[in-house]
């Protein structure tokens, strides 16, 4: 089980440059490729000249919600490392896994227990599990409790409002940690300032 940090979100290149020199870099860098209703969505030309860098061993991942084949093809040969999956049955998910040999993150939206049995049916294909509050790129949060039977052998990601104070309190728990939100200023822009705090944070973990 490996733990790490994911700063999702990313759509600049001053910020994306700060956290590829930065002396404690996270695990994972996401980028929103086809959520138009986000604040942090990429257009793709934009995309394509945001990422082409030196990850300096960061991995890149493509956030997807129900993603069509158009959009899979526009994006296969982009610098990515892990396909994020957002609404996409284990079938589909099994398919885009095969078709272009990438790593899969399958997200799942979490209300109440039901929801979080779900990874069961992806636990097979997917690559990490991550859980998620229902509010997409609202930043909402859930009952963190509701995952306390999720097997510690699996790889698992956790999102959904995190705080950076909060980054203490994940010390022994083992899945990895994505934060947006809590990263950005008033105006929805990436915070420096916050991610620097967040990074040195983690590195003790």
């Amino acid at each position: 089980m490996k733990k790490g940090i994911k700063i999702c979100g990313v759509s600049d290149p001053k910020t994306l440059n700060y956290i590829l020199s930065h002396p404690n870099p996270p695990n994972f860098i996401g980028f929103i490729t086809n959520y138009t209703k986000s604040k942090r969505f990429v257009e793709h030309e934009k995309l394509k000249e945001l990422i082409n860098v030196n990850k300096r061993d960061i991995k890149f991942i493509s956030v997807l919600v129900d993603p069509t084949d158009n959009t899979l093809e526009k994006i296969k040969n982009l610098n990515f490392d892990y396909y994020q999956l957002y609404d996409v049955n284990p079938e589909r998910t099994e398919e885009i896994k095969s078709k272009y040999k990438i790593k899969i993150i399958t997200a799942i939206t979490v209300s109440n227990k039901d929801d979080v049995i779900k990874y069961k049916d992806y636990s097979d294909i997917s690559d990490v599990i991550l859980f998620d509050s229902k509010g997409y790129h609202k930043s909402e949060s859930f009952d963190h409790n509701l995952l306390n039977e999720v097997p510690d052998k699996m790889d698992k990601m956790i999102a959904g409002n995190i705080q950076i104070d909060d980054i203490p309190s994940f010390k022994n728990k083992n899945f990895m940690i994505d934060l947006s939100g809590a990263l950005e200023d008033e105006n929805g822009k990436k915070d420096i300032s916050k991610i620097d705090k967040l990074l040195n944070l983690s590195a003790k973990l």
